[in-house]
């Protein structure tokens, strides 16, 4: 039988610690998520397919849900139960990445999602993102001083497997994220600045390499040249994206109002800030953009109150993720990058980017908890 005042007690030391206001802009960004997906991108995207019209809205509605009760898990659990399931987590998902280029399911020439019987298509890589940055800064707070440098050299042969998996997806919006993040937290691990520069060559030159020297990767390697030459006849969607921005202008057309989701087929995913920008306005994607710099300075000022190195580190991986996320979503809408394929947290639809997004927000929720004196 249910112990319901156990449940309560736990459920209440839960929300008494919590820190609410970072857990308020989390749930805000959700609902603005579901409120986007109702008036705007779910009625077109249901159109396309012939569904319901309200399909894409309940299934987001579905995920979201089963967001929420995966952030107040992750948020809930001990810190250090935390971090063992994470590793298993870790390494579960990292095998899944490694099969996805033998029973991945190609969809539009990328080979991304694993489809699996009994559970929704899911992208590896999207869910292994928060567990990475707990193994990168659990090798970095390692007790081993004598050899310094040899925990870089170890994250580096965690992050390269991971790397050479998505570039065969290919993937290069995911690839720049999680090399990005990587130097982040190297960065901010105390690292020598000469060490630091000549790890970013030699890892930037690998990537060079692989892109324009292995036929394998050519994919990629002509993305980048029709992002270079706009002339080139394959910047069809960005350019749409690009549009639909400058035709909603400040204020925005109105809400139905906007033709993006009918040109682009992944409107609802890699081009939301997009479909935003054409029904409410770009007043509104800065107020988005000021909320996502309110979450990251929230969840990095928790660092100046934190002694244990490997959470500090933790919360800069996490905070550099989103922040780099939403600025490479961003900057494909806008042309400023080439296309990747890139959702945006909290905001795009599809079931693996809100799992990962609320794996994070439940990793930041505990992680940034109000102590409790023994």
């Amino acid at each position: 039988m249910l112990d319901l005042n156990k449940i309560f007690n736990f459920y209440y030391g839960w929300w008494k610690n919590i820190d609410k206001f970072i857990l308020f802009l989390i749930l805000f960004l959700f609902s603005l998520s579901l409120f986007f997906s109702l008036v705007s991108t779910s009625i077109i995207a249901s159109d396309k397919l012939n569904t319901n019209t309200y399909y894409f809205f309940i299934k987001h509605l579905l995920f979201i849900i089963l967001g929420v009760f995966i952030l107040i898990t992750f948020s809930a659990i001990d810190k250090k139960k935390l971090f063992q399931v994470s590793k298993y987590l870790f390494l579960i998902f990292f095998i899944f990445l490694a099969l996805v280029p033998f029973i991945g399911l190609e969809v539009k020439g990328s080979t991304r999602w694993i489809n699996l019987p009994l559970i929704p298509r899911f992208q590896p890589i999207e869910i292994l993102k928060p567990f990475l940055i707990v193994m990168i800064a659990t090798v970095f707070t390692l007790n081993n001083q004598k050899h310094l440098y040899f925990k870089y050299l170890f994250s580096f042969f965690i992050i390269f497997p991971v790397i050479l998996f998505l570039i065969s997806q290919p993937d290069l919006g995911q690839t720049i994220l999680i090399v990005l993040t990587w130097f982040s937290l190297i960065f901010v691990s105390g690292i020598n600045l000469l060490f630091f520069l000549g790890l970013f060559v030699l890892t930037f030159s690998i990537l060079f390499y692989l892109i324009f020297y292995v036929s394998k990767f050519e994919y990629i390697k002509n993305r980048l040249f029709s992002f270079i030459d706009p002339n080139s006849g394959n910047n069809y969607q960005s350019e749409r994206a690009s549009e639909a921005i400058s035709n909603g202008g400040f204020f925005g057309q109105g809400i139905g109002e906007g033709t993006l989701n009918s040109k682009v087929p992944e409107a609802h995913t890699d081009y939301i800030i997009s479909v935003i920008s054409e029904e409410f306005g770009v007043i509104i994607v800065l107020v988005i953009m000021i909320i996502f710099l309110i979450l990251s300075y929230n969840i990095l000022k928790k660092i100046n109150n934190e002694s244990d190195d490997k959470v500090k580190l933790i919360l800069v991986g996490i905070a550099s993720i989103i922040l780099f996320q939403t600025f490479i979503h961003i900057g494909v809408n806008v042309r400023l990058l080439p296309t990747t394929g890139m959702t945006l947290p909290f905001l795009s639809y599809g079931g693996s980017s809100i799992v990962s997004t609320s794996v994070l927000s439940g990793i930041i929720l505990n992680l940034t908890k109000r102590k409790i004196s023994q």
